[in-house]
This record gives structure tokens, C-alpha cells and sequence, in this order.
């Protein structure tokens, strides 16, 4: 595999942007909920995170696509902390409960390049989003220790292009899960305004950043954009939508993985609507319906 694309930055440019991205939380506006709180000084928004790197699990991940994990498997950081507020999300306990350690940025270097040694093909930063400034300060540790492997940017798609553009060059694999079509189900599920254009303004920018997703010749993924979408039961992520915008404004060679494992969990039962699995039939109509509108690189 080709050297990741931070290698070919020089240290003063990896500085540069994470003294870029932590100028963001002194009013912070790393993500479009604009919370406008000093996370300098210690003050929470709504991800409830504050400036330095806050960690739930790490380890090597099998249960990604196998264009991320290889043999070894993916190194996955759970990253504590969300800006979205989703229902049914089953990893509430770290989202939105806030389960995790803080570390020091040369801790999280250290994560990292522990993967490294297990074999990891990357490393997989889950709801980095929040943690931007984190994750980069703690690169320029990592590099000095010897992180080679790309870094992926796992991530709800609630994302600013502002943010987005201080990580090109650095992320060489973009994986959005574009969650709703509808600006309605996205406030009611998620409680968030404006999901569904700032997602897709975000992952047309991370598609223009890495492009369609390309693999080595062990088909373990180097660099590109591979979209995740969960379909919910009742149509209520207006599935179609989303396939179309991914085929006629993104691309139709975009790695698109239709997710059919949708469980209800954490506050879900609370919404009927919400409280089933969705059905094989249900999962199968889309995925169909992604190849009939020419969506070429459908995983599911």
C-alpha cells in the first residue's frame, strides 16, 4: 500500500492545522450546531466533550466492510461524545452518556501506533467529528512514533466544510453514514436541524477531497469515499432519496453499503414506528433499487 497522503506534509503544515482547528473551539464552531462555548477553558456543548482526546474503546475491528479491515482488521477508536442525539443509536452509552477516558494527545498518538503494531491496515477515528483539533494535535505525536497506515474519517455526515478542509491531505478515507433524506424525520430521530443538506454538502466536499474509493490489490481500501446509509423501518431515512442524491450528485461509482441491521435500541421503543427491525423484503427493495438507478458499487 502507497504511504498514507499525511506523510507528505511537513510537520510545520500538520502544526499549522491543528493550531487552525483548536482556534474553532475557543468559540467553537467545529461542527454546524455552532454551540459558540470556550471548550478551551473547559466549557461543554453539546457533544459534551472538551479540548483534549476522549476515548471508549480501541481495538482491531472485524465487524467493518472487508475493504477496511483485511486480516487484521480495521483499528477502530470509539470516540466518545456525538453531535447528533439519535433515538435509537446503539452505541448511546458512548454518544450520548459520555462513557470514555480522557487522554493526553501523545496518549492518543500512542493508541494509534499500537494499532499499527497489531497489524491494523488503519486506523478508524468512530465519531471524530467533535474531536478534530484532538485527533490532529495527537498526529503530529503519532508521526514521530512512526504512524504509516491511512486514517479513516468515520462519521455521522454532520460535518463543516470549514472543518472538512482542514483534513484534506491528512484523511485519505472519508466513511459518512448519511442517516435521512427528510429534514422532519432527522429533528424528530435525531434532534438536529439542516441534517440533510450539510450532510450532503459535507460528503460532496469529501468525495472532491479523496474521490471514488480505491482498493490495493489484497482489496484493502488506500483512499476514497465509502458511504454508509442504515436503512430505518417505514422509510422513515426516505431511503430513495439519499441513493439518488449519492448517483446524481456525488457519484455512481461511489462504494455505497446499504445497512440492513437495524435494531430498535436505547429510546427507540418509545417511538412505535421506530420499535421494529425492518424486514430482509425491506432491506432487498433498496439495494434493488440502487442497482436500478445505476449505483454501480453497492455492498450490502
Amino acid at each position: 500500500m502507497n504511504n498514507p497522503s499525511y506523510l507528505s506534509l511537513s510537520s510545520k503544515e500538520l502544526e499549522s492545522r491543528s493550531e487552525r482547528a483548536f482556534s474553532l473551539l475557543s468559540c467553537c464552531n467545529i461542527c454546524p450546531r455552532n454551540c459558540r462555548i470556550n471548550r478551551i477553558k473547559g466549557e461543554r456543548g453539546c457533544c459534551g466533550i472538551g479540548a483534549r482526546p476522549t476515548v471508549s474503546s480501541y481495538f482491531p475491528h472485524f465487524g467493518e466492510e472487508k475493504v477496511l479491515t483485511g486480516r487484521h482488521g480495521s483499528g477502530t477508536v470509539f470516540l466518545t461524545g456525538c453531535n447528533l442525539s439519535c433515538v435509537y443509536c446503539q452505541n448511546y452509552e458512548i454518544s450520548q452518556m459520555k462513557v470514555g477516558e480522557e487522554f493526553s494527545f501523545e496518549g492518543l498518538a500512542e493508541i494509534m501506533v499500537s494499532l499499527q503494531r497489531k497489524g491494523c491496515c488503519n486506523i478508524n477515528f468512530v465519531t471524530p467529528t467533535s474531536q478534530v483539533p484532538a485527533i490532529l494535535k495527537s498526529l503530529t505525536f503519532a508521526v514521530k512514533k512512526g504512524l504509516n497506515i491511512p486514517l479513516v474519517y468515520n462519521t455521522n455526515a454532520y460535518d463543516s466544510v470549514e472543518t472538512l478542509e482542514l483534513l484534506e491531505g491528512i484523511f485519505d478515507i472519508y466513511m459518512p453514514d448519511m442517516k435521512y433524506h427528510g429534514e422532519q424525520e432527522a429533528r424528530k430521530y435525531s434532534k438536529i436541524s439542516g441534517y440533510p443538506r450539510v450532510a450532503q454538502i459535507a460528503i460532496k466536499e469529501m468525495h472532491r477531497q479523496v474521490g471514488d474509493l480505491k482498493v490495493n490489490r489484497e482489496g484493502v481500501a488506500k483512499k476514497g469515499l465509502l458511504v454508509r446509509h442504515l436503512v430505518l423501518p417505514n422509510d422513515l431515512s426516505k431511503t430513495e432519496g439519499v441513493l439518488r442524491f449519492i448517483k446524481e450528485e456525488v457519484s455512481e461509482n461511489t462504494f455505497i453499503n446499504i445497512m440492513g441491521q437495524y435494531r430498535p435500541f436505547y429510546k427507540a421503543f418509545d417511538h412505535p414506528e421506530l420499535s421494529k427491525a425492518i424486514t430482509s423484503r425491506e432491506h432487498r427493495r433498496y439495494v434493488e433499487f440502487a442497482e436500478q438507478i445505476g449505483l454501480k458499487r453497492v455492498y450490502s
